[in-house]
This record gives structure tokens, sequence and C-alpha cells, in this order.
């Protein structure tokens, strides 16, 4: 069998800039309510301007561009401009437009628009070694962070992993206390009080924006009942409550201090109970050229996680990359007994329990 070619790295660059040019254009589509306005009912560029309060000449210019880029479809491509009617497929309306759908994808337009606008300030920090927080990259960053992972939060979670992991589901069933620490704007909490409505549930956060949207998220989904939020640093809360479960997505990698918020995290569990982790399924090792999952995880620690990690002083500088014997040295610095990965399949998470001596 011959080896497919590899792309010349020219042709890679131009389809690379291509897709940040359509991740533009979703994004535009979002915040202009266009693709809401176009699910379920094809439009006219005419029409949708006039539905989304938007001018006609740029909703026809988008429209044509969404057709192209294979998006949208057209009903007749000889027909008048401001007469052709786009229509969305309804096997793309998961994607762009409903919200709790696993396949859900149009916040990672957004978080890359907002990443890599930061790219002038990102080359001031590299050479002096400072950072940029997630206070200084806005709120759409945590907004769009937020909302890609709100699908599998409120979703699989809760409805295949957790239920897969016997102990911590049969504890959750009985009333068990939850600690989530790196909670954000709230979607880990809410989804576990969703799914375990017996379940108790704290969330933590350093950012206070993200704790204040957490609330209203909680409200909104009506379990404010059952789960609280605390603008927090879990160091100070180490001995204030023996939790079943502490909890921590996707946020080991951005900690200035890990060690010390693990340690912290395994005097808050109660013997017996269960300290998880989940965070990016890349390589084991570092290998190059890397697959797609890894590929997309540095472009995340280049533009957001690393430069965030490294906006406190003195920082471990972990960096999205956190592979799995980093993370176990990490646990083993902070008093755990070693690092169990849970067999779960997960395209882009891994999960890891910290078990104690």
């Amino acid at each position: 069998m011959t080896a497919t070619p590899p792309v010349p790295l020219a042709d890679r660059l131009v389809a690379a800039v291509t897709g940040a040019f359509e991740a533009a254009a979703v994004d535009l589509g979002d915040r202009l309510g266009w693709y809401r306005a176009l699910a379920g009912t094809p439009c006219t560029a005419p029409q949708l301007a006039a539905r989304t309060g938007t001018h006609p000449r740029y909703a026809r210019e988008w429209l044509e561009q969404q057709a192209v880029a294979g998006y949208l479809t057209v009903d007749d491509v000889g027909a008048a401009p401001d007469e052709r009617c786009y229509t969305l497929p309804d096997e793309h309306r998961a994607v762009l437009v409903d919200e709790v759908d696993p396949s859900y994808a149009t916040p990672l337009a957004r978080v890359a628009m907002t990443f890599t606008r930061n790219v002038p300030r990102l080359a001031e920090v590299y050479r002096s070694g400072g950072g940029v927080s997630w206070a200084e990259m806005g709120p759409e960053a945590r907004e769009g962070q937020a909302a890609a992972n709100r699908p599998f939060f409120t979703g699989a979670l809760v409805t295949e992993v957790l239920p897969g992991i016997a102990d911590v589901d049969a504890v959750l069933r009985d009333g068990g206390r939850v600690a989530d620490v790196g909670c954000g704007m709230g979607w880990s909490s809410i989804g576990i009080a969703l799914g375990y409505p017996a379940a108790r549930v704290d969330g933590f956060d350093v950012d206070e924006p993200s704790v204040e949207q957490a609330r209203r998220n909680a409200d909104e989904t009506g379990v404010a009942d059952r789960v609280r939020f605390a603008v927090a640093d879990v160091g100070s809360l180490a001995d204030a409550q023996q939790y079943d479960l502490v909890t921590a997505f996707e946020c080991v990698h951005d900690m200035p201090d890990p060690v010390g918020v693990l340690s912290a995290v395994r005097a808050m569990v109660r013997p017996g109970g269960t300290v998880l982790v989940v965070d990016e399924r890349v390589a084991e090792t570092f290998t190059a050229p890397g697959n797609d999952v890894e590929r997309l995880m540095y472009g995340y620690s280049l533009t957001c996680c690393l430069p965030d990690s490294m906006s406190t002083t003195p920082s471990a500088a972990t960096g999205t990359v956190m592979r799995p014997a980093v993370l176990e040295g990490y646990a083993r610095e902070a008093g755990f007994a070693g690092v169990e990965v849970l067999p779960v399949e997960h395209d882009f998470f891994r999960f890891y329990r910290l078990t104690s001596g």
C-alpha cells in the first residue's frame, strides 16, 4: 500500500486561514441570530435581514458564503441574489443552534475568535514572561468556554459517565455531598444536581463574574435549592466540609498552584470518598506530528491556558497539554497515593480518580 503523501505546508496554511474565516462567519451568524432565524424557516437575504434587524447586503454576503462553505443549502443558484432561498439543513441544526445537543459546536468559534484576538497582547507577554488572565480576556472567553462544555455537563456526564462509576453513582443517588472545584459558570455543578436530585453540590471558583452567572444559571434551571456557589480559593476551605465527591473539571491545568489545590482537595474529601479530575485527552507522551486533539489543545494552550496560568506568580505553568504523568506527579506531591485512569471513552476528556494511601 502506498502511503498518502503529506499535504504541502503552504496548502495546509491556506486551509487553516480558510477555516479561521469560516469560524468568524459562524460567530457572526450566532451573534446576529441568523442561524436561529433559519432554523426550520428558509429565508432569502431580505427576509433574514428583516427578521433579525440586520442589513440585507451583509445578510446576502453571509448567506452566499455559508452556502459556498456547505453550512447552508440554496434552492436555486441561478436566481437573482435577493431571490435565492437558503435553508439550514436539519442535520446542521444540532451543531449550530441546539445549545444542549452533544454536537453543539458554535461556541468553539466564539472561543477561537476571542482567544486569537489577543495575539498582539500575547506577543508582549511571550517576551516578558508575564501572562493574560481569564479576566483580561473578557467575558466572551468565559461565556464561550462555558457554552462549549454545557452539553456534556448536563448530558453525558450524568447519563453515562457518573452512572458508570458504581460507587460514585450510588453515593450521589443516596444524597451525597459534592464539591465542584473550579466550577466556572456552574454547568458541571448544575448537571450533577439535575442528574442526581438527592445530591447537594457546592461549586467554588475564584472568578466572581463566573460565580455570579453560575447562580443565575442555577436559578433558571430550578436547582438553586440544591446547588450553592461561592467565590473562594479552595485552599482556604480545607477541613471546612467533608465531601463524598470532589470534582475538578478542566481546570487543574490552569492552576498556578495545582499541588496546593490538590492538597486542599485531599483534605476536603471524606475517608472513602472520591476525587475525580477530568482534563484533556492529550497523548500520554509528546509525539510530533500529533493528532487533531493534540493540535487543538496546543492551540488552546498557546492562546489561553498557559498565559492565564502565567498571569499569577509563582506558577507551575502547566498549560492545556497536561499529560497523565504530570497530573500524577502533582497528585503524589499533594499526598495522594496515585492516579487511576478510568475506562471512560470520550473524544476530548480523560477521567482520573485520585487515590488515597
